[in-house]
């Protein structure tokens, strides 16, 4: 491997895009491959297992594409197939979880709130995380059901949204939370919607800048941090339809006339489709 390779970023849809405009922000001079698996979207509904064998061919798909690490923008894929990754592939690799942690150190009342899917709060590495930093902690959960899909199709002001998010953030008001952490990749697009529910009393945690710098922490320790002589970019790929996806990209980061490619799943396998 050396400095100028890519690096693969993949979430199950257009969430991960909030964490792509981090690494960007603070990578500038990265390569960076972003898969859309949006053929299997939403992965927070999906068996584990289910979920492990996407992310092992899409591991596979970005080795064949010669990355040089893979961030795992997926807070569902990363609680199921992170560790399992790094025993199989020598590649680095970078993965999300909720910001229990910060949230517990953070709160005042000793109430915190966590958005995340039902496939991360059922994981092994959630009940971990809550065990370890969560003592003395309350925490209240709610998987936001039907929410990706929302933000997947583009609907982020949409009354659906406005519903879900009133149901999933009013019983944490009244409960007393003072903190709420954004525990799925795509939560961040509804930012506005959720600052209007919560008021300007409760901060809201998103991991993704905490990710974005550690991705560069691990480039340094693995001495493959860009070096600047080369421009930064971002390749674009999705297992669904282009064009909507070429739409959402444009409107999430602010761009113009994205190229987008397809990729197509042959069982476990992804190869481009030309």
């Amino acid at each position: 491997m050396n400095k100028k390779q890519p690096i693969g970023v993949f979430d199950s849809g257009v969430g991960g895009l909030s964490v792509l405009r981090h690494l960007q922000a603070q990578l500038p001079a990265e390569q960076f491959i972003y898969l859309a698996d949006q053929g299997h979207v939403p992965y927070g509904s999906r068996s584990a297992q289910e979920i492990i064998q996407f992310s092992q061919g899409i591991t596979q798909f970005f080795i064949q594409l010669n990355v040089k690490a893979i961030v795992i923008a997926c807070n569902t894929a990363s609680a199921a197939a992170l560790s399992l990754l790094r025993q199989q592939f020598t590649l680095p690799f970078v993965g999300m979880e909720p910001a229990v942690k910060p949230a517990a150190q953070q709160t005042q009342s000793g109430k915190v709130g966590i958005l995340a899917t039902g496939g991360t709060f059922a994981s092994a590495r959630y009940a971990r995380l809550t065990a370890q930093y969560a003592q003395g902690v309350s925490v209240w959960e709610d998987p936001c059901v039907g929410l990706v899909p929302e933000i997947e199709a583009g609907r982020l002001d949409s009354p659906t949204v406005h519903q879900i998010l009133q149901q999933a953030l009013t019983p944490m008001l009244v409960a007393g939370v003072d903190t709420v952490v954004l525990g799925c990749t795509h939560y961040p697009f509804v930012l506005p919607v959720v600052e209007g529910i919560l008021g300007t009393a409760v901060p809201i945690i998103d991991p993704a800048p905490a990710v974005a710098r550690q991705t560069g922490v691990v480039l340094r320790q693995h001495n493959l941090l860009a070096d600047g002589s080369q421009s930064g970019g971002v390749r674009f790929i999705t297992t669904g339809a282009a064009e909507p996806y070429a739409w959402q990209v444009e409107r999430l980061l602010g761009l113009s006339g994205v190229g987008v490619e397809t990729a197509v799943w042959h069982g476990h396998q992804l190869s481009v489709g030309w």
